[in-house]
């Protein structure tokens, strides 16, 4: 699992170093360093290429008679390219996705469970302090739908 946030800069070339405990899930879900990255939710999302290759099943699954889930589909596969990592650690983000989730230097590596996410810094700190107002909200909402957080 992808766990934690750590800040990082993007260099000249659009190169980012993964944390080493990110490297080390990426390896080991892929000994060859493959991982694929797609534009999601305002960010640039990577997932070791074992879990893409489910996502993309799954999709095979839909009934693409539905407008909304074909358009879906199109933007989010569309989006994806495949990278590897370098021998410092580093992967490439392509500029389109640069441009899609707005990163320049200062970005923040977020690990959400089987993948991780690549944010601008201003983008994910804005989107950490809305959660922080809306805290209690969320987590009435999360009890509704059946959700037990356990402490």
């Amino acid at each position: 699992m992808f766990r934690g946030h750590t800040h990082r800069n993007l260099d000249s070339k659009g190169r980012v170093m993964l944390p080493p405990d990110f490297r080390e899930m990426v390896i080991k879900m892929s000994p060859e360093g493959k991982l694929m990255l797609t534009n999601f939710d305002d960010c640039v999302v990577g997932y070791p290429l074992p879990e893409w290759e489910l996502i993309e099943k799954s999709f095979n699954q839909l009934n693409m008679t539905n407008r909304t889930f074909r358009d879906f589909h199109r933007f989010f596969i569309s989006g994806a390219t495949e990278v590897t990592l370098d021998k410092q650690g580093r992967i490439l983000v392509p500029p389109y996705l640069r441009a899609y989730a707005g990163l320049n230097k200062d970005v923040v590596l977020a690990g959400v469970g089987r993948k991780f996410e690549i944010w601008d810094m201003e983008r994910f700190e804005a989107g950490r302090k809305k959660m922080e107002e809306n805290f209690d909200g969320v987590m009435d909402a999360l009890a509704q739908n059946g959700f037990e957080l356990r402490f």
